[in-house]
């Protein structure tokens, strides 16, 4: 019982990073050691079938959880302070950033990592650009029409989520479809099903890509871990910018300075101290079977 209770933690934490810009669900995964399993279970779901059930079925009931209270924080905060949710978000991200800068040098770095780092950057900042001169990252519905757009966010958001240190909501930010699937999903919330269909196609493409990329991802860090992660980096940077470029063009009359410094402020903190809570979980619980199998 104690254990399906923390895997429901798990899950509500991996929930939190999923939903929050600048949180690595696979990051935090791996701090609470469930990376691995999750890694082989999406990797061949039907090999131990039942094993991967009751694996997952508590994880999935923390991510419920953590979606409807993230989805109904984030669809008010868009509502009274988009400009200030904005630094928020970045405040997240650039939280994030000193963790994927120590699995850079715990893995090691060599010069010409910076190709794909700043490949990596220049994606980032042209995507975001492209997707903030569209109105992408604004519209709170018109990109629930465009269904190729979502068909290629989903399949970049379950490729992503794989990825340590690669935080998945930013992709969404950064692609502009974030936003619109925060209405969205507040609206089913409400029992209001006119984005149903959109928000399936999403959830499949996914799944996609969780199934296509989780054996790909892992050979990638586990045979080329210092370049792979100084891309990260690359990319993490480069989302900031896209995402301040984008926050320089939003009118909100509420906004202030004051208000931006606070926010930005408090998301850093936030995404360290949740980094930090993961480990210490990880840490507890480690210990915890050490001493079971002492016994």
């Amino acid at each position: 019982m104690k254990r399906f209770l923390y895997r429901i933690l798990c899950g509500f934490f991996v929930g939190l990073s999923i939903f929050a810009p600048g949180f690595s669900g696979s990051l935090v995964a791996i701090a609470m050691g469930i990376y691995h399993d999750l890694v082989r279970i999406i990797s061949n779901p039907f090999k131990k079938l039942k094993d991967n059930i009751i694996f997952c079925v508590p994880l999935g009931v923390g991510v419920l959880i953590s979606a409807v209270l993230f989805v109904l924080a984030f669809r008010q905060l868009f509502d009274t302070y988009p400009k200030a949710t904005y630094m928020l978000f970045i405040g997240l991200i650039a939280g994030s950033i000193p963790i994927v800068v120590m699995e850079v040098r715990k893995t090691g770095f060599k010069p010409f990592y910076l190709l794909g780092a700043l490949a990596s950057f220049i994606l980032a900042v042209a995507i975001g650009i492209f997707a903030s001169e569209a109105g992408l990252m604004t519209e709170e519905t018109a990109s629930m029409s465009d269904w190729l757009g979502l068909a290629i966010g989903g399949f970049a958001a379950g490729v992503t989520a794989l990825i340590p240190g690669m935080s998945l909501s930013t992709v969404l930010i950064v692609l502009g479809v974030y936003t619109p699937l925060i209405y969205a999903g507040e609206a089913l919330l409400h029992r209001e099903f006119a984005y149903i269909l959109p928000i399936g196609l999403f959830l499949v493409f996914t799944v996609i890509g969780l199934v296509s990329a989780a054996r790909g991802v892992k050979y990638v860090f586990e045979k080329f871990p210092g370049f792979s992660n100084t891309t990260v980096l690359g990319f993490q940077f480069g989302s900031l910018v896209s995402i301040a470029y984008h926050s320089h063009f939003i009118i909100d009359t509420n906004f202030t300075w004051l208000q931006g410094g606070i926010m930005l402020i408090l998301g850093f903190g936030i995404s360290v101290s949740f980094i930090l809570l993961g480990r210490l979980m990880n840490q507890s619980d480690s210990l915890e079977e050490t001493c079971q199998g002492d016994s």
